[in-house]
């Protein structure tokens, strides 16, 4: 008899071992495919499979029964890689080891980048011209471009609340940013 997956985990949150066991073996060959096509390695797809089966155990009790158990496992299968190529690309140096070379160690020196008055100036000044140029914009695409940058609204809030289509959003808005380019080049040009 082949129990359902909801009798499964039923079984093995009251910890039954063999309902661990059955809910590996149902579900290890899909995961292990789907992780495998992601990382390219065979050892590394199965230590990430292990681990997804590892975390989906001990987050057993979380899982929302109104949704396929297959799709649960595959999210943290997605997220287990994710933490995977993340950790893969953190391999650091320190920024005061020197590097090696043939004619021997390089030393870097970088610059300090700490926010002084006259980089708090500049900010300042930079933010007035984006100023200056959004109140030299046409009013309709003033308005579309302060709601989708300044209000942070999307395209579908913004066609909503000016009633307009959303096709018309999306050009007021390129258009808008061409104007804002051409006016801070011509800004730039003159200084």
């Amino acid at each position: 008899m082949t129990l359902d997956i909801s009798q499964l985990i039923e079984r093995a949150l009251g910890g039954e071992q063999k309902a661990y066991t059955d809910i590996v073996e149902r579900f290890h060959e899909q995961i292990y495919h789907f992780i495998y096509r992601m990382v390219k390695d065979r050892a590394q797809a199965e230590d990430l499979t292990q681990e997804t089966f590892i975390k989906a155990f001990r987050a057993l009790a979380s899982f929302n029964s109104d949704y396929a158990f297959s799709t649960w496992l595959y999210k943290i299968a997605a997220n287990n890689c994710i933490d995977y190529f993340r950790k893969k690309k953190l391999a650091t140096t320190s920024l005061d080891s020197p590097i090696k070379a043939k004619d021997g160690e390089l030393h870097r020196d970088f610059p300090d980048h700490e926010q002084g008055p006259e980089s708090e100036l500049i900010s300042k000044e930079q933010t007035n011209r984006i100023q200056v140029a959004i109140d030299s914009l046409p009013a309709k695409y003033k308005e579309a471009i302060i709601l989708r940058h300044r209000h942070d609204q999307s395209y579908e809030e913004i066609a909503k609340k000016l009633n307009i289509p959303l096709g018309t959003v999306k050009v007021r808005i390129f258009r808008a940013r061409e104007m804002l380019k051409a006016h801070m080049k011509e800004q730039l040009r003159k200084l």
